[in-house]
């Protein structure tokens, strides 16, 4: 794991847009705000990107992912800056031999190095088989965190089992309780393929891979899943969903008429947690909204209703007064299918509101 630097370059060219100098400060944007990682002096928000659609491939998508940090970032860069904490960038990973499993360990060691500076974490992806490199880092952190907590070494290979060891006063370390919530019309839960192809992950197997990780930790896999598109998921999966008491909620059940049973379910899940990451696939909209994405949805689920769900993540706090949400990350934007920048417009509201909430 890296101490001080991520593992990638860093390409400022996108951070480029309108200038106001006649407002001064006030009439700032992002593109004037957002410094490199490599002059991070305080804790703040950084940026990641995962530039890799392998994944997608592997699950017979429709690829063009790869495309999408760079592009969400020209979009983001000319909004209004309402923020008060700094925003870096820490470039990208990109996955140009389609060696997968190597690209989403080095997302996960770049989300570990990022929450070890004290830092909140977005990343823009990719297809969503960026969500097991991010939980890789979530999960490392944590494990790091254990450590140092209680001053014994606790195993930090991901791939084997532990057991709960004692601590110095024999007492067994605490287990963190992470939320995953994912707005999606996909489970993502998939059993990657029999035979020889049996660890090789895809967009499709990212939440089965993190619930495979939370076995072997003793973690509980705490995930809940909102918009699904029912027609796009087998019995099979609502079955697993079922058997791992995964939180779901299909499109149709989205709406203003039962946004406040969904809202209790929703805040009763995050009260039960100590951390949480919040990952979007922007296949939850509808097409209309969002039309450059690797699947999109024929009915969806509005803007307005994911806003309203997404405030009760952004303003959880630990006892601390600290944010519970650690990570951030937006997935399957497909450039090669937008129109008029329609879905990275919409990626990078959903990036501004995220990071004018968390601190």
């Amino acid at each position: 794991m890296p101490n001080n630097q991520f593992s990638n370059a860093i390409n400022m060219s996108a951070w480029q847009g309108r200038a106001d100098p006649e407002d001064g400060e006030l009439g700032m944007r992002w593109h004037q705000k957002v410094l490199p990682a490599d002059q991070a002096n305080e804790e703040g928000i950084m940026l990641l990107g995962f530039a890799c659609d392998a994944g997608v491939a592997r699950n017979k998508g429709r690829t063009g992912a790869y495309g999408a940090p760079i592009a969400i970032r020209r979009v983001l860069a000319n909004l209004a800056w309402h923020h008060q904490e700094p925003i870096y960038d820490g470039g990208d990973i990109s996955c140009d031999d389609g060696n997968l499993e190597l690209a989403q360990h080095r997302l996960g060691e770049d989300v570990c190095l990022a929450l070890r500076q004290k830092h909140k974490v977005i990343v823009f992806g990719g297809g969503h088989e960026m969500a097991w490199g991010t939980f890789q880092g979530i999960g490392a952190y944590l494990l790091q965190k254990q450590e140092a907590t209680e001053s014994i070494r606790a195993p930090l290979n991901l791939s084997e089992e532990k057991t709960a060891e004692p601590n110095v006063k024999g007492t067994a370390m605490p287990t963190p309780r992470v939320g995953i919530i994912n707005f999606d019309a996909h489970f993502d839960l998939r059993n990657p393929p029999s035979g020889p192809q049996a660890s090789a992950g895809s967009s499709g197997t990212p939440f089965h891979q993190i619930a495979r990780f939370c076995e072997l930790q003793h973690w509980p896999f705490n995930y809940a899943c909102l918009g699904l598109n029912r027609g796009s998921n087998t019995q099979a999966l609502y079955e697993k969903a079922d058997r791992l008491g995964v939180l779901y909620r299909d499109d149709t059940e989205l709406t203003h008429r039962t946004i406040e049973q969904t809202q209790a379910a929703l805040n009763t899940f995050i009260a039960e947690c100590d951390y949480l990451y919040l990952t979007i696939d922007l296949d939850v909209f509808p097409a209309c909204v969002a039309p450059g994405v690797s699947a999109p949805a024929a009915r969806g689920v509005s803007l307005e209703i994911i806003e309203q769900l997404m405030e009760p993540i952004l303003t959880a706090k630990t006892e601390q007064g600290d944010s519970k949400l650690l990570v951030a990350d937006l997935a399957e934007y497909n450039p090669r299918f937008d129109i008029d920048n329609q879905t990275a417009r919409l990626a990078a509201r959903l990036t501004w509101t995220i990071a004018r909430a968390i601190r």
